[in-house]
């Protein structure tokens, strides 16, 4: 509308279009945006889990699995030398009634043997050394994945049963926190072992900090409510100014609870909450959004017997 006029200016056909897309866009990106909120947490859990199985296998299982493959070939390995060849076709050996294969680097194998390697390396070039055939057959004869692998799992299960009972007698510790001061000293590694070092104590040993009850506390002013984990129930000098028991809180912080406030309230000042502490987490790491399932029938209940006595009245 002009000034001094009593007439409205209507928008222009491309500016109803322009509007008209803008509005239309944005149901399609919440769209987008409701989608990858269901994808995400998923996906990463799986990629999460192959990384971690793929980085296992590259560094400690494909290793163990190369050096008992050597030690099985160094074990049963029959690669002689200077046979006569009485098949030049074939480049086919005997030698005590056995028969013996030729191979590239002027050795023998056992006939069977290389037959089996060859039958079964269809997709795969034979190996034209004895060496290879030899590696070649441990691989399909004594470490084939469904043995090697839950041997390999139960192996380290054991190995860090063993570890955690030595460690925790006084000599392992003794030498254990050697290493860790030898760790400590030098000047890059100190920095990434110690990072690397919190990580993996919050990961194995949070069980040492055991929430009792979950608690809301007015933090960290008054008016403002912070859920907490009570993490014990005696503070004797406070206990006595207070005059009534406390409670030691642990607050984590949104959205990573890793870090947070410990305080001390009196127990009259703290609400004990009706939620468990996987869905207290789950909250705090929301920053709010993921709400117990139990609460929100409670507060949809409430809302109904409210709306019931509205009409009523």
């Amino acid at each position: 509308m002009h000034p001094g006029s009593n007439q409205y200016e209507f928008p222009s056909a491309s500016a109803q279009n322009a509007d008209y897309h803008v509005q239309s866009a944005r149901p399609f990106r919440a769209a987008v945006f409701r989608g990858l909120a269901v994808v995400t947490p998923p996906l990463l859990t799986i990629l999460i889990f192959v990384w971690v199985i793929n980085t296992t296998r590259l560094y400690v299982l494909d290793p163990v699995t190369s050096m008992v493959r050597e030690v099985i070939v160094w074990r049963i390995a029959e690669m002689p030398e200077g046979l006569s060849v009485v098949d030049p076709a074939q480049r086919i050996a005997i030698r005590d009634g056995r028969q013996y294969r030729r191979m590239d680097d002027e050795k023998f194998v056992p006939l069977e043997i290389y037959e089996m390697v060859r039958k079964a390396s269809l997709e795969q070039q034979c190996p034209q050394t004895a060496l290879g055939v030899y590696r070649r057959y441990v691989d399909l004869r004594y470490l084939r994945p469904q043995y090697t692998v839950p041997l390999f799992i139960a192996f380290f299960v054991l190995l860090m049963y063993f570890l955690g009972r030595f460690m925790a007698a006084g000599i392992g510790a003794f030498f254990w926190e050697r290493i860790e001061q030898g760790f400590r000293r030098l000047p890059l590694v100190r920095s990434v072992y110690s990072g690397a070092k919190q990580v993996s104590d919050f990961i194995f040993t949070r069980h040492q900090i055991k929430p009792t009850r979950i608690v809301a506390v007015e933090y960290p002013r008054k008016g403002t409510w912070a859920i907490g984990f009570v993490t014990g129930e005696s503070f004797v000098q406070l206990e006595n100014v207070v005059q009534e028991p406390v409670y030691a809180v642990l607050v984590p912080y949104s959205p990573i609870p890793h870090t947070g406030a410990t305080v001390v309230v009196a127990r009259s000042e703290c609400i004990e909450l009706d939620m468990t502490v996987d869905q207290a987490l789950q909250f705090i790491i929301s920053c709010g959004v993921v709400v117990p399932p139990h609460q929100i029938a409670q507060l949809a209940a409430n809302g109904v017997r409210a709306s019931e006595l509205e009409r009523h009245s």
